[in-house]
């Protein structure tokens, strides 16, 4: 709780900080009549639009603290709400200046607008600018987005980074609030580096690395049902990335057609590491290992995983999300799983310390065979001594309670496990039924800082 009340002070100081700029530079002193007060406005929803901006880009950087704080999940979540907030920002921006400026010169806001982008430097851009970040956050929206495949939205996603560049040239040519000398443009340069410094390291060379480090290369792609399959990866130092059990990781596969997609799954066991060699040279060899995924067809890109052959390379970022151990509070742990999010489960099963009796877990599917990797989580819960409960058949016609089957009756998730509200949950599955096991899960006493959970949504 205390490194997300920390995120909260840091966002809304930021956003006072942007605004406090003009209040330095005497902005108040300058607004004298209509025509100054609203480009004061103006400028100001400039200065406020962009630093949001640049918390939408930190927000999605994977910055560790962001993701310890809140996971990665809710942070991709803020970044989301801040999208339009920040383009009506910025639209008035653009709007006011055109009319105050226009108004001071005796023109009418769309020959004002005309006069910007022929006669002021850098201005174009601007405008440029903005028909990007339109483009971004319209195609954002979840009823737009749904109509594109995946891989569409995030190509027109990487606009944003475009966007941010052809609107940084007239902030610091146009007008004096970011004139050379001043410490204003020092605050905003440094706000801008910084951002990129971060999105450069984390999301560009991390990856690089941990790809060169690990070297994954794939060893073989096992179907379990229809349309489920696993692939097994052997690498180099895995035990660099014991304890991730649960966690999500980036996965590109570097084979034809495929190499430029994303695909964030989380590991569905823990990384097995081969014994240390005994060797007179074992020292100076790095030990090698295998892991593991466990993907469904949800759509073509993940489809084609299934086709992968042996020796194709990996590039993997992470581990992300507040998926696993570290999240613990309590002694006690549940682990509610439904469909693919079953797989995660087997693999925070594996790695989350607890003593016999202090565990439940609770899997979810409409048949048997959607128990995924099931024999291996009962086998696990038998090793480690949880207490394991299968729900399976069609859904309740209960809107609150469609996470459960209709052959649960009036059965709730206290009744499973009466001590639930001294416990860590663990939600995984999808979004609508995760959020009716979250819904109950707090009315059963169930404080937010217990509840770990991931969606499988974009």
């Amino acid at each position: 709780m205390f490194r997300t009340d920390m995120l909260t002070v840091a966002l809304w100081a930021s956003l006072a900080a942007a605004l406090a700029l003009w209040l330095a530079d005497g902005g108040t002193s300058s607004v004298g009549n209509v025509t100054q007060a609203v480009t004061a406005v103006g400028i100001l929803a400039g200065l406020a639009g962009m630093d949001l901006v640049f918390l939408m880009l930190l927000l999605a950087a994977r910055l560790p603290f962001v993701d310890g704080a809140v996971g990665h999940d809710r942070a991709l979540e803020f970044h989301r709400k801040l999208g339009k907030p920040a383009l009506y920002l910025l639209l008035a921006h653009g709007l006011l200046l055109a009319i105050g400026y226009g108004m001071a010169e005796g023109l009418d806001p769309v020959s004002e607008a005309i006069a910007l982008w022929v006669l002021v430097p850098d201005m174009w851009l601007a405008f440029v600018s903005m028909a990007l970040f339109v483009a971004v956050v319209v195609t954002s929206l979840v009823a737009v987005r749904r109509r594109f495949p995946y891989e569409f939205w995030y190509i027109v996603h990487l606009l944003t980074y475009l966007a941010v560049a052809t609107a940084l040239p007239h902030q610091f040519s146009v007008g004096g609030l970011f004139a050379e000398g001043t410490w204003q443009r020092w605050y905003w340069l440094l706000l801008c580096i910084a951002t990129g410094s971060a999105l450069a390291w984390f999301r560009v060379a991390q990856p690089v690395m941990a790809t060169f480090r690990h070297q994954l290369t794939v060893r073989r792609v096992v179907r379990l049902a229809p349309g489920v399959f696993s692939v097994e990866m052997s690498g180099l130092r895995l035990n660099e990335l014991s304890g991730s059990g649960g966690r999500f990781f980036v996965w590109r596969f570097l084979a034809p057609g495929m190499w430029w997609q994303a695909h964030p799954f989380s590991l569905s066991a823990e990384p097995q590491v081969a014994p240390p060699s005994t060797g007179p040279s074992s020292g100076f060899l790095p030990r090698q290992g295998s892991l593991r995924i466990t993907v469904r067809n949800l759509g073509a890109g993940s489809a084609r995983l299934a086709s992968l052959r042996p020796g194709t390379k990996v590039s993997i970022e992470g581990p992300y999300g507040v998926f696993s151990t570290a999240a613990r509070s309590r002694e006690r742990v549940v682990m509610i799983g439904a469909g693919i999010g079953i797989t995660p489960l087997r693999a925070l099963l594996e790695s989350t310390p607890f003593s016999p009796g202090q565990a439940t877990v609770l899997l979810r599917g409409s048949s048997a065979d959607e128990l995924f990797l099931g024999d291996e989580i009962l086998d696990l819960c038998r090793k480690r001594g949880a207490t394991l409960f299968h729900l399976i058949g069609p859904r309740s016609e209960n809107p609150q309670r469609t996470w459960l089957p209709a052959s649960a009756g009036a059965t709730r998730l206290r009744d499973y496990v009466p001590d639930i509200a001294d416990a860590d949950v663990y939600i995984c599955g999808p979004s609508a039924w995760a959020r009716n096991v979250l819904a109950e899960a707090k009315s059963a006493g169930v404080r937010e800082e217990q509840l770990h959970y991931e969606r499988f949504d974009w």
